[in-house]
């Protein structure tokens, strides 16, 4: 070989190797996915899944909200706008009735969504449409009646639920989760930022109330997250800022008033893992054994269905 460098190659022919019969390795044939059986159902589908990465931490979500629910143990969601946006709240309804669902955190434009869903059947405008000239955001009856539900002396989830068993359309009223959770007595929190929202640009908003009612929640929130210890389930779904900010702050609070909050399970599902579920959602928190966060990437109008229909055939 050339020499022009004045750097000799190394020379790999006395160089060792070892057996692969012997080596450590970090798959194995028997962990492979097995191929699916026409008619084998949802089961079929799990067990064809192969043992790694994302197939074994699903498995793991499916185990530890089973085994919250058998341990009468919290199950609670944090979610975004795009979970109602695109039409899950049929599936986190149908959680809830089975027990897979013992409360629900949502960001403003979450329960606008779901408020609009409520009255109307239909929500999410064409922001770029409305923009130019202003319009977007200023539906009457949203920001009318959304800002009115909150002069009521509860917190918001409360007191869009209780609106809402007035004022919603009855062909929607079993799509609407504030509607069907208040119904049932089964905790919604709201966690609004001012500024964040369309409904805080109309004239009926009150920023006291509104600040009353979402510090309520707040508080009941709380108090929800010091029932996580020892095999309470916390699942972030869709909200990238809001609900991870707000889930960690609650935490610290309530380990402060000397909660242990210890020994129970995390996940973030979201299309991206972005920074904040990520660290505050599935790291930050678990402080000692038997603690876990779990990420599943993936949309969420097939990760949730998939999640609830292997949790309601029995599944883990």
């Amino acid at each position: 070989m050339s020499n022009y460098y004045g750097i000799s190659p190394i020379e790999l022919s006395t160089g060792k190797t070892i057996s692969l019969f012997s080596r450590n390795s970090k798959t194995h044939a028997d962990e492979f996915a097995s191929q699916y059986t026409p008619g084998s159902g949802i089961r079929g589908l799990l067990d064809s899944l192969p043992h790694f990465l994302a197939a074994d931490g699903f498995r793991a979500v499916l185990k530890a909200i089973r085994k919250a629910r058998d341990s009468n143990k919290p199950i609670l969601w944090g979610i975004g706008g795009h979970v109602v946006k695109c039409g899950l709240a049929p599936v986190l309804i149908q959680l809830m009735q089975n027990g897979f669902a013992s409360g629900f955190a949502m960001n403003g434009a979450t329960s606008i969504h779901d408020f609009e869903i409520a009255l109307a059947g239909h929500t999410s405008e064409e922001v770029e449409a409305g923009l130019p000239d202003g319009s977007f955001g200023t539906a009457e009856e949203t920001g009318r009646e959304w800002n009115k539900a909150l002069l009521n002396d509860a917190g918001a989830g409360e007191s869009l639920g209780l609106v809402l068993d007035a004022l919603a359309n009855p062909l929607y009223a079993e799509k609407s989760l504030l509607l069907e959770a208040w119904r049932r007595k089964v905790p919604v929190t709201v966690h609004i930022a001012i500024g964040t929202d369309t409904t805080h640009a109309h004239p009926a908003m009150d920023p006291a109330m509104l600040g009353i009612a979402t510090y309520k929640d707040f508080l009941l929130f709380a108090t929800l997250v010091a029932r996580l210890d020892q095999g309470g389930v916390y699942l972030n779904v869709g909200s990238a800022v809001i609900m991870p900010e707000v889930f960690l702050k609650a935490l610290s609070s309530v380990r402060n008033l000397g909660h242990r909050v210890e020994a129970f399970t995390t996940v973030n599902f979201d299309a991206l893992q972005h920074y904040r579920p990520r660290i505050n959602v599935l790291q930050r928190p678990h402080t000692g054994p038997n603690s876990q966060g779990i990420g599943i990437t993936g949309h969420h109008e097939i990760m949730i269905p998939l999640l609830a229909a292997c949790l309601m055939e029995g599944l883990t």
